[in-house]
């Protein structure tokens, strides 16, 4: 399994900490509303041509331990 640790960062000087691939720009928030939207990862690989498949990869692993173990409350009607 891809680490996601050696493809996402959060500094403080980049996007005000937000977690970004490495050596980019590209938050990790985008690329999960993207693949949320339909796009594919050939799609994002044609976008943003400084990414890799694993650095996709590697935002949903990121997303996947973001909530792995918290209590998520519904606000259903």
């Amino acid at each position: 399994m891809i680490d996601w640790k050696k493809h996402i960062e959060s500094k403080p000087d980049k996007l005000f900490g937000k977690p970004v691939i490495i050596n980019t720009r590209v938050p990790v928030d985008l690329i999960l509303e993207k693949l949320a939207a339909g796009d594919t990862i050939e799609d994002l690989l044609t976008a943003y041509p400084n990414i890799t498949k694993e650095d996709i990869t590697s935002c949903l692993l990121f997303a996947a331990d973001s909530v792995r173990n918290k209590i998520i409350f519904s606000k259903a009607s």
